[in-house]
């Protein structure tokens, strides 16, 4: 088979909004997570300095900020951000539900080793 598909509302939900899909969907070059966020929630904030993964969060439903290096930035559906490896992130909620999809890769221009290969090991969403 030459593709593997899911539906993230069968995945277990992780932090009361995250779901996880890299898993299940077996990809090896990209982290993919839908969270699906309740009035009021906020993520923890972290970076991904650790496995130098850039993120892009796509608000899909909702208004919701998101927080980078202490930068609150309104989001709204439709809107896309794109952070980078060292910066720290957090999503913190309005008063109505918002979704997100959220990707997240291994920066690819500054491979020193050359081996071609995109570790996700501590990806956290």
């Amino acid at each position: 088979m030459s593709y593997r598909k899911v539906n993230y509302e069968e995945v277990e939900q992780v932090s009361s909004a995250m779901h996880f899909l890299s898993d299940p969907l077996e990809t090896e070059r990209v982290g993919v997570t839908v969270a699906r966020c309740d009035p009021g929630w906020n993520s923890k904030p972290h970076d991904h300095t650790d496995n130098d993964h850039e993120e892009v969060y796509v608000l899909i439903e909702g208004e919701a900020t998101v927080v980078v290096d202490d930068d609150p930035v309104a989001m709204e559906t439709g809107d896309a951000l794109w952070i980078p490896p060292a910066s720290t992130r957090q999503i913190r909620n309005g008063d109505e539900e918002s979704a997100f999809v959220l990707v997240s890769a291994p920066s690819i221009g500054d491979d020193e080793d050359g081996d071609g290969e995109w570790l996700l090991s501590g990806f956290a969403g």
